[in-house]
């Protein structure tokens, strides 16, 4: 139906998370639509962005510099480490702006079914890290309410107690303005230990 070239680039569209078929047509039928030096300046800022952005050797987190922004702020908390499986949740807690301290991206979490064991994390140079810092230390446990993310929770508290650390967790509950009959019972349940006095 579409001339070869066409074909290729849906194709490579298609390869973008979250896009499917139909957005990867509409997006490349718009590359189209663009101007030669538009085209240009978009394949150059994606080879750019490959070629530029590492991980922070501190942190994990992604960065154009050999240590990122966070990791080298002196405005931050360097006892408080919020512990995440990828860079993504880096973004989604600086949105907040909430959140003063540091980060450690784990880039996954322990899931025997896909091969992925605690070695193949970036957990190591979290113990190192926590090694180096004077004083009170917490280590918040950020990982998303799943089979994999409580096994590496557990995996995690386990290897931490050893150390002089405060180990804590992110609460888990029911989200605002949804039914109870809606949820899960994972969910529910989690609800029911994370109860707080009111």
């Amino acid at each position: 139906m579409y001339p070869d070239i066409l074909t290729k680039t849906i194709e490579s569209f298609k390869k973008f998370s979250g896009i499917g078929e139909k957005t990867a047509e509409r997006l490349s039928l718009s590359v189209l639509e663009m101007t030669d030096e538009d085209v240009e300046n978009f394949s150059k800022s994606i080879l750019k962005l490959k070629k530029s952005i590492s991980r922070c050797k501190i942190c994990g987190h992604i960065t154009d510099q050999e240590i990122c922004s966070i990791c080298s702020s002196k405005y931050r908390n360097d006892n408080l480490i919020c512990v995440v499986e990828d860079y993504k949740s880096v973004f989604m807690f600086e949105k907040t702006g909430n959140y003063e301290g540091k980060y450690h991206v784990l880039n996954g979490v322990i899931s025997p079914i896909d091969g992925i064991t605690p070695d193949e994390l970036n957990i190591n140079s979290l113990l190192n890290r926590i090694s180096k810092i004077d004083g009170y230390k917490e280590i918040i446990i950020a990982l998303k309410p799943s089979i994999e993310g409580e096994a590496t929770t557990l995996y995690l508290k386990k290897i931490l107690e050893k150390e002089n650390v405060k180990i804590t967790r992110l609460s888990y509950g029911i989200p605002m303005g949804v039914e109870i009959d809606y949820l899960d019972s994972i969910t529910l349940d989690r609800a029911l230990q994370d109860r707080k006095d009111i």
